[in-house]
């Protein structure tokens, strides 16, 4: 890696010369503008930094950044990615992919990326539709949605992607929405900075088929009292004026309650550093839907051995106690046939 001053860069130098092609007012604009205007700040350089895609209308996000890019096929972007991660170390290797791309067909590639520890940072926006193919469910749709796929309501129990990155074992895992750019820009941050595997969930308004999906609890009217910001070695508390926290209850089961009726030193402090990820699963199953009161923040940050350099490692050794192999050599190492 280049040890030269990174160039002082601007938002318009990461962003691309290409037509932003999303449908007027939809949430894909903020998180595009969130990142192009934190990348200056993360001391990397755009030829060092790669966009990786699927397919959906998150996955054109490429096209739009001013980086090398691949709009590759339908879920199989973290695999790419990982490929990439590995043999180039040295690059700055972001995923990007929707609800359905990375937990459908996706959904194999993506929890064994997160497993490994493959340092990429992974960002899926949630809009809980099929929007490039107009309004289809999602694995993340609840159940009862009526869609052009389920005209009498999916009977599908959904995915909780956060549940779902904890349970891999990921170690970061976060979420954010597309309504708050400070937020959004904060957890991105959090993520890139981090060595390994970075999910990072983005609650995602899709305006054409599935408008208002996250306004429950996103909406300024309502987002104080029903947002849980967790903040890593505070108590978690939240609403207008702190009045609601939360509370680990002698089963372990997590529990809202009111501060007053507790005390603060009764509340739960937020750990995101616990090895065990236990507790931070039982936080993202603390809400049951986008109606109830819904953490967002990073969940888990720990540390662990990151795959590309394992693998590298492993690669090197056997290098030096072997030699680096001869390929013709082997194809003529062993039998061989001729097939008329």
């Amino acid at each position: 890696m280049s040890t030269t001053a990174v160039p002082i860069t601007t938002r318009k130098d990461w962003s691309s010369d290409q037509e932003v092609r999303w449908c007027p007012g939809c949430g894909d604009y903020s998180i595009l503008s969130a990142l192009q205007m934190l990348m200056p700040e993360l001391g990397v350089r755009r030829e060092k930094t790669v966009f990786v895609s699927g397919i959906g209308c998150a996955s054109r996000f490429p096209y739009y950044m001013n980086t090398y890019g691949m709009h590759s096929i339908h879920g199989r972007a973290p695999a790419i990615a990982t490929g990439l991660s590995v043999t180039r170390p040295d690059l700055d290797v972001w995923v990007v992919c929707g609800d359905g791309d990375a937990l459908s067909i996706g959904g194999n590639h993506l929890i064994h990326a997160l497993r490994r520890n493959v340092r990429l940072n992974i960002l899926m926006f949630n809009n809980q539709i099929y929007g490039l193919t107009k309004g289809q469910y999602s694995p993340t749709s609840e159940e009862g949605k009526v869609t052009k796929s389920t005209p009498f309501g999916s009977i599908d129990h959904p995915f909780n992607p956060i549940s779902l990155a904890i349970g891999a074992e990921a170690t970061f895992v976060a979420r954010t929405h597309d309504m708050d750019r400070a937020h959004m820009q904060e957890v991105f941050r959090r993520a890139q900075e981090h060595n390994g595997a970075a999910f990072v969930e983005v609650y995602q308004n899709c305006n054409v088929f599935n408008d208002g999906a996250f306004a429950g609890i996103t909406a300024k009217d309502v987002r104080s009292s029903m947002i849980i910001s967790l903040q890593h070695g505070e108590p978690i508390r939240f609403g207008v004026e702190n009045e609601r926290g939360v509370i680990q209850k002698s089963d372990g089961r997590l529990e809202i309650v009111n501060v007053a009726d507790v005390g603060v030193e009764a509340l739960l402090v937020h750990d995101e550093h616990r090895e065990d990820p236990g507790l931070a699963f039982a936080l993202s199953r603390l809400s049951n839907g986008v109606h109830e009161p819904t953490p967002t923040g990073v969940f888990r940050a720990v540390e662990r051995s990151e795959y590309g350099n394992d693998l590298n490692a492993q690669v090197h050794d056997a290098e030096a106690a072997k030699g680096p192999g001869d390929l013709a050599a082997l194809f003529r190492s062993a039998t061989t046939w001729t097939v008329d």
